[in-house]
């Protein structure tokens, strides 16, 4: 059986065409600039070199048909024609309080992605139009939604609800929902697998360290809680969000400064992070990794405070759970920072957490990083979102 996973974006579209017997991917690729002007697309088959076809893309529909054509390419494809495609698996960003699990799409489940465009105004409009485009180009094929906020469904009441009045909850919705789902849910699954856990009761906290970045807490793999709430803005520090901040700062730069909410968040969402914290020298931590070497006190200050509010979450989690089993870090930094993941781990030592240097030592790899004699286990455990929604998608058809 194989697969198609698509994720739109506003104005990207990426995709993979995964053969579910072995979980092997057949091609891969990204479509950019969707609407905009320059719009290509890149198509790279398995053990191919990279197609490029730069061609205009006004709608996702062009894309998707675009994606279609460079499948059954007769040099570059992989597949005779879209018959050989069982199913289409889409990162969907916003389920509301309505789903809590993937399901198969019908007009309902358009009806509730549509009506969810507030709580995700930059991604549902654009995953609904990915729907909606391959049910155009492959009538009768089912396509499957796979929530980003399916995961943190399970959280309890008392984790997810803001102490603000409860009408705006019932009127709206309002309450904490933590994105990056697919990731954590792949990764908790893999952490108890990997680690040999008990797939019932291991208490996981799951890391996802990147330019966005998110920390959950699970037992026997169903989440507990996690850091992002309403919106991916809350929680940790992040590439270009502020994360946590009392909610006062706003209306103080509002009046200093006369600017509108919609402004204030921009400025929250788009110019804060460790981006805001250098001035501007970036939202790559890899950068500001560089300007602290070069003795630049603030990339060092954003760097130490990201830290600090990683290992400020573990704690709060560790003690929300009554212990803590494993620890597991994953996504772009925390793949491939060894010494991020070992200045998180340092404060942790009352916890009886105990790095092992030489298996830190890795990026990119599934591995235990923790020595024998540490009381939690600490493991890099790479994401895999696309496989985590082929999965998913395999599962309901």
């Amino acid at each position: 059986m194989k697969i198609l996973v698509i994720n739109c974006g506003s104005s990207s579209l990426k995709y993979q065409l995964i053969d579910m017997d072995n979980e092997s991917v057949l091609a891969k690729g990204l479509c950019e600039r969707i609407g905009i002007e320059g719009s290509k697309l890149t198509h790279q088959p398995a053990g191919k070199d990279k197609y490029v076809i730069e061609n205009p893309m006004p709608t996702h529909k062009t894309a998707i048909e675009m994606v279609m054509a460079a499948l059954q390419d007769p040099e570059h494809g992989v597949i005779k024609d879209t018959s050989e495609i069982s199913a289409i698996g889409h990162r969907v960003l916003h389920g509301g309080t309505v789903y809590s699990d993937s399901i198969v799409v019908n007009e309902d489940v358009k009806r509730v992605i549509r009506e969810c465009f507030d709580l995700g105004p930059l991604h549902n409009p654009a995953n609904l139009m990915g729907i909606e485009a391959c049910e155009a180009a492959m009538p009768g094929t089912p396509n499957v939604a796979v929530f980003d906020t399916a995961f943190g469904m399970s959280m309890p009441e008392k984790a997810y609800t803001y102490a603000i009045p409860h009408e705006y909850y019932e009127k709206y919705g309002i309450r904490r929902y933590g994105f990056h789902g697919t990731s954590h849910k792949f990764v908790s699954a893999e952490a108890i697998r990997f680690g040999g856990l008990d797939p019932e009761t291991a208490k996981v906290i799951v890391c996802h360290l990147g330019n966005g970045a998110s920390v959950s807490a699970s037992i026997g793999g169903k989440c507990v809680d996690t850091s992002m709430g309403l919106t991916p803005l809350e929680g940790l520090i992040m590439g270009t969000r502020s994360g946590d901040v009392d909610p006062a700062v706003l209306q103080f730069i509002m009046n200093k400064e006369g600017l509108d909410i919609n402004q204030m968040l921009d400025i929250l969402n788009k110019k804060s992070g460790v981006y805001g914290m250098t001035n501007g020298i970036s939202s790559d931590f890899r950068d500001i990794e560089n300007a602290k070497a070069d003795g630049n006190h603030l990339a060092e200050v954003a760097l130490d405070a990201f830290i600090y509010r990683v290992v400020k979450y573990i704690g709060a989690y560790a003690a929300a759970m009554n212990g803590v089993d494993a620890i597991a870090f994953t996504a772009g930094v925390g793949e491939n920072d060894k010494t991020g993941r070992k200045n998180i781990c340092s404060s942790l030592a009352f916890m009886g957490v105990e790095i092992d240097d030489e298996a830190n030592n890795v990026r990119g790899e599934e591995r235990v990083i923790s020595s024998p004699n540490s009381k939690v286990k600490v493991m890099l455990i790479p994401t895999n979102e696309e496989l985590a929604i082929a999965r998913e998608t395999l599962a309901l058809v």
